[in-house]
């Protein structure tokens, strides 16, 4: 799994999962990041120094979200990409299987169901002052719409 997480909020923004992990999988989820964020200006994307991030595969990925730069987290330093490291600590300790999976559609629909239907809209963060990351976006939006009035 490669998920690509918006700070303001925690929110994923963008995911992918594979049986291979490998470039194509993590130039997925940034392209479904861009998608989703209405192709957005002037944006960092930070990752951590691992092959798949430093391939050329993604640097071109990369280069096709125009108006984003890259970045990439200090040599064996793992605080730089803490939220993300957060994100997988959460999904492994609070909702997948202990076993593992049986194969890659289970995986699939379980990581789907935990990114939609909980860590998104149920789960508190202690981040957000214990609201979800939508809720957060949310308020945040609606206070902007109505400081125009």
């Amino acid at each position: 799994m490669a998920v690509v997480l918006d700070l303001f909020a925690q929110r994923v923004v963008g995911f992918s999962v594979s049986d291979s992990p490998n470039s194509t999988l993590i130039a997925k989820a940034l392209q479904m990041a861009y998608q989703t964020r209405p192709k957005p200006n002037g944006v960092l994307f930070h990752s951590d120094q691992g092959t798949h991030y430093t391939s050329k595969q993604f640097a071109e990925s990369v280069a096709s979200c125009h108006g984003m730069v890259q970045s990439m987290s200090r040599k064996e330093n793992c605080w730089d990409n803490a939220p993300t490291e957060r994100f997988f600590r959460s999904f492994k300790t609070e909702w997948m299987l202990k076993g593992g999976y049986e194969n890659i559609t289970e995986a699939k629909q379980d990581i789907c169901d935990y990114i939609w239907g909980y860590y998104q809209t149920v789960r508190p963060h202690s981040f957000n002052n214990s609201l979800t990351p939508l809720e957060t976006e949310r308020r945040y939006f609606n206070q902007n719409l109505l400081s125009g009035v």
